[in-house]
């Protein structure tokens, strides 16, 4: 019977920035079972002023404590929970992560950009910082800025969310040792795709024993690009059911390249720092896909994503850029 399991974000749950194939599991689960990870986001120098009336939740305080006192290191962006290892994961198989729920997880989020960075750095050469609240009954939130206007007098938009973890992933192989949270790769990692919201599932290929899967840069809405450098970033709590598919075989050839599927479409990536690249990469992943299960010549599955295979820019802003390519489901199969 499959088991469920729950990992608080704590000091010692949480890895700071970094993947790396020889971080120790924080847990270890069967295939099939469930994991609830909480997951906590922002840096010290991001929290909103006491002033504000915004709450920072205590988990996240008690990391903040844990870097300033050095008992956490600060290795890069992300705060990630994990990893979590399953028990048999070894390379050449993939892990299938279905995205059971994602509940938000506090009152408020924020979204900046910074000099040097973003897609437009040129344009933006300051600093700039909104801390954006919350509604967590009406799954909305609210920007200080545009055509609305408050009681205050203040303008404000709502938006409505649609919460997401912005990185999902694996350790990566053991020769490429400790690796940045910054850029998405053949591991997931930040993939920053808004598609992958509870319902869908992520299959990722296994590079080292136990797969050791951590998640984190809780997303509450995004559009797709992620220009500026953030989107709504918060805390969120996400369930997980981690399964194995082991891989070798025709009827299972090894996973290399991460993959998704949501309720309506069939999801491939390319990931790549020049964005034609990526683009040819999430082309030719598609077109494999389709190869291998409507079978279809590659130069059909070339002309047919032409014909009804929507592409589009997953984000720019992180150094790999992302393109993910949508077929939807009952199109070929």
């Amino acid at each position: 019977m499959p088991a469920t399991h729950h990992v608080k974000a704590t000091p010692e749950t949480v890895r700071f920035g970094a993947f790396d194939a020889q971080f120790a599991p924080v847990l270890t689960v069967a295939s099939g079972d469930a994991v609830v990870l909480q997951s906590v986001s922002g840096p010290a120098e991001i929290m909103p002023p006491p002033s504000s009336g915004l709450v920072v939740p205590p988990e996240l305080a008690a990391i903040h404590e844990a870097v300033a006192a050095g008992r956490l290191q600060r290795l890069g962006p992300h705060m990630l929970t994990g990893p979590v290892a399953v028990a048999g994961a070894e390379p050449g198989d993939a892990l299938r992560i279905d995205i059971e729920a994602v509940e938000l997880g506090a009152d408020w989020g924020y979204n900046h950009f910074r000099p040097l960075v973003g897609t437009l750095p040129e344009d933006f050469p300051y600093r700039r910082l909104i801390h954006i609240p919350v509604d967590r009954a009406a799954n909305t939130c609210r920007l200080p800025f545009g055509p609305e206007r408050g009681r205050d007098g203040e303008a404000m938009l709502t938006l409505p969310l649609s919460p997401f973890f912005g990185v999902m992933g694996v350790a990566p192989p053991m020769e490429w040792g400790q690796i940045s949270t910054k850029e998405p790769r053949a591991h997931g990692g930040n993939l920053d795709n808004k598609e992958l919201v509870a319902g869908s599932t992520l299959f990722l290929p296994v590079h080292t024993a136990g797969a050791l899967f951590s998640a984190g840069d809780g997303h509450g809405v995004q559009g797709d690009g992620e220009v500026c450098v953030t989107a709504l970033e918060m805390c969120l709590t996400g369930t997980f059911r981690l399964s194995l598919i082991k891989g070798g075989g025709a009827r299972q050839p090894v996973l290399r390249f991460p993959r998704a599927e949501t309720p309506t479409h069939f999801i491939s990536m390319g990931i790549n720092e020049d964005l034609g690249m990526a683009m040819k990469q999430a082309l030719r992943e598609m077109i494999a896909f389709i190869v291998a299960h409507a079978h279809l010549s590659a130069a059909e599955a070339y002309q047919f994503c032409s014909l009804a295979v929507d592409f589009r820019v997953t984000q720019t802003v992180n150094g790999e850029k992302g393109v993910h390519g949508l077929l939807r489901k009952g199109l070929l199969f």
